[in-house]
Order: C-alpha cells, then structure tokens, then sequence
C-alpha cells in the first residue's frame, strides 16, 4: 500500500499541442494525491522536452518512446519509478503501449476505446490477468455525481423493472470536411488510426456504456444504420443503434459529429415501470426524475440527499457547477484508490465505487465491432410499400 506519498503518474502522449492530455493532466492534478513525474509526450522528441519543460517534468524523465520510458523506470528504485501510466494517444497506440507498460510491471489508465477491436480486448485481458496489473479506462462521463447517483437509485429499485432506453451523444465538429486537417480531426476519420469506426467508436460507446452503467443492463442484440455524411469520409460520422437489453428492455441510441449546432449533447432517459430518469452532460447537476401521477423531482447536487458514496466525490457548494474535469478527477480517484490499496484490492464489479475496468474496455470494444457488422447486413428494413402493400402480412 502506498502510505505518506503522492502517486507518481507517467504519461503516453499529451505533448503540446494535444487536447486530451491536458484534460487529463488537469483531472488528475485535481485532488493533489497524483504527481507527473515522467512522460513520452510525443514521437517527436523536442516536442516531448518542451512539454517535459511546461510541467516542469526532468529532461532525463521526457523519453523518446514509451519502450524506452518502460526500460527506465523499471530500473529506478521502486520509490522513485512510475506508479502508473496514463495512455491519451491516437486509437490504434492504445493497444501496444497498455501491453508494453503491464508487461513492465505498471498499473494502466487508458483513453477510450481499450484497443483497435475486440480480438487485442480480449488478448489485453489475458495480459491484465498474467501480469497481475490493474487497468482502468477512462468513460469519463460515468464520474459525474449524478450519473453515480442515478446508478445507485437504481439498483435500489426505484425505477421498478427497466424498459425502455433511450441515449444520445450528439455533436456538429465534424460536419464539413475541413475540420478533417485538425490534429483532433484528422486521425479520427482515418481508419488505420482510429479503428473500424469515427463516430461510434469516438462517442458512441460512451453513450452505450453510460446506458449500461445507470440502468444495470447489459446490451444483448443490436440493429445499427451508420452512415458517412460527408462526401469522400470513409469512416462513419452518423449513427443510430436499436438496442436490446438482457432483461427484455428495448432502447435506442443516436450518436452523431455532424449534428451542427451540438456541442457536446450526451443525454439519457432511462424508463421503468415505476418512474423514469433523465439527465443531461451539458448540465450535468441535476437529475429529473418522473413519474406517471405526480410532478417531477429536481435531484440536485450539494442540495439532495445523495448516496454517501456520490457526496464523496462533491467538491463544491450547492449552485457551483462540477463540470468535465471533476468527473475526469473522479475516474482517477476511483483509480488512484486501486492502485493505493493494489495488494488488497478487491473488485467490485458494476460497482460506483471503482474506475471502469478491463471488462468495460471488452463491452465497448464488443459494441463498436457489432454495430459496425451489423451495419453491413443487408436483410434491415422493411420497405415502405404505397403501392403494392403486402396484405398478407396484415392477415
């Protein structure tokens, strides 16, 4: 157990220029329990050192590779060396770098999605169970208190029986093709980087494993229709799922980065046979819940009576937005927790209490590879006949 010290975080990729890593680097500075102590920021090596430079990270710990990173710290004392690594490169580095730095002896946090399909999901796991390593993946949407929240009150039931599903991330920054030639842009509509889809394999799958986590189901069949909206791309930048759940509930799932005018528009309406729930990312403080014969409830953070667990991971008074960064920190405090606590952790599996793991890295990869199979069977739909109705199917 780790006692009387910051936890030493290295870092994969976030060098100057980059979006994610500064999230991430801002998440994980929150709580002051992590400390970034080495990094290989970027393939190209004065990139690294002046990123090394901005964080005031030692020029003998900004490394050329990852490979180089791992050998490195492995041979530094153990008080000394990384703890764990943070990985916020392109897709299809996911995969080698988690193998690399479990292999080596370290703890893994990744950016979403785990790998660049299902098969290196499933290798990935058994290289987590050999080395004994904990790996964590950043559904960063799943830190927010009130999505905890609405995981909890669920599980107590409150809902009653859960039917019906309905889940939406929308956003409009890639509908013309020249946010293409953006640095954020250009790996994701590339296939031999970001994998076999843009779109849903980008924010699709949070909108997947969020419907998962609150409800408590787990996603048994699909129906999907992805599309290419913009002339020329040839990965999806549309899509809508039709779901079905293992308990027997239906739901839909819209996913879309050519939505102009969205943001950032995650949302999700979860009905049971008692109330339903409905929350919004883009104000993420407050949790309706619904009824069918009495008027609807505003949970609030710092103002309801949430579960010990959610009023844990409150930082600020009532009427004081958390936003994405508290719910990035609060992945890594699940994470940090773990990796405290390693030689006597103990998973909780669908627990609000943990980091999502290497079994929701599986899910998603699983639910990124079916949506886009199933977007290529050709026996969908049935067609909208004016002319010639086929009666018999009335009979």
């Amino acid at each position: 157990m780790l006692k009387n010290r910051k936890v030493k975080m290295g870092m994969v990729g976030g060098g100057q220029g980059a979006f994610i890593g500064v999230i991430h680097r801002a998440a994980a500075a929150l709580d002051g329990q992590i400390e970034l102590v080495a990094g290989a920021f970027s393939s190209n090596h004065d990139n690294c050192l002046a990123t090394g430079e901005t964080l005031n990270v030692a020029p003998e710990r900004c490394y050329p590779s990852y490979q180089a990173m791992f050998e490195a710290e492995k041979a530094l004392p153990e008080d000394q060396r990384i703890d764990f690594v943070v990985i916020v490169t392109p897709n299809f580095l996911h995969f080698p770098i988690a193998k690399c730095a479990l292999e080596h002896g370290f703890h893994v946090l990744s950016d979403k999605p785990a790998t660049m399909n299902l098969p290196e999901a499933l290798t990935l796991k058994d290289i987590v169970n050999t080395t004994g390593r904990l790996y964590g993946l950043t559904h960063t949407y799943t830190g927010y208190p009130l999505v905890k929240e609405a995981c909890y009150r669920v599980k107590k039931g409150e809902l009653g029986d859960i039917i019906k599903v309905v889940v939406e991330y929308s956003q409009g920054w890639l509908a013309h093709a020249d946010n293409e030639s953006s640095k954020q842009g250009s790996w994701r509509v590339d296939p031999d980087k970001a994998g076999s889809s843009c779109c849903i394999g980008d924010i699709g799958v949070h909108a997947a494993n969020l419907a998962e986590y609150i409800s408590g189901l787990k996603i048994s069949e699909i129906c999907a229709d992805l599309t290419s909206v913009v002339k020329g791309r040839i990965l999806d930048d549309d899509g809508t799922v039709l779901l079905k759940f293992d308990n027997g509930a239906k739901g839909i799932l819209l996913s879309s980065q050519i939505a102009i005018g969205e943001e950032n528009n995650l949302s999700i309406r979860i009905y049971g046979t008692k109330a339903a729930f409905e929350w919004h990312q883009q104000e993420p403080n407050s949790l309706y819940k619904k009824y069918l014969d009495q008027p609807m409830q505003v949970i609030r953070t710092g103002v309801a009576n949430l579960s010990p667990e959610v009023n844990s991971l409150l930082r600020t008074p009532a009427g004081h937005p958390e936003g994405y960064i508290e719910a990035f920190a609060n992945i890594y405090l699940q994470f940090i927790h773990q990796v405290r606590h390693f030689s006597t952790f103990v998973s909780k599996s669908s627990s609000t209490e943990n980091a999502p793991g290497i079994e929701e890295a599986i899910r998603g990869m699983a639910f990124i590879d079916s949506v886009v199979a199933a977007n290529k069977q050709s026996e969908k739909w049935y067609p909208l006949n004016i002319e010639s109705p086929d009666t018999e199917s009335y009979l």
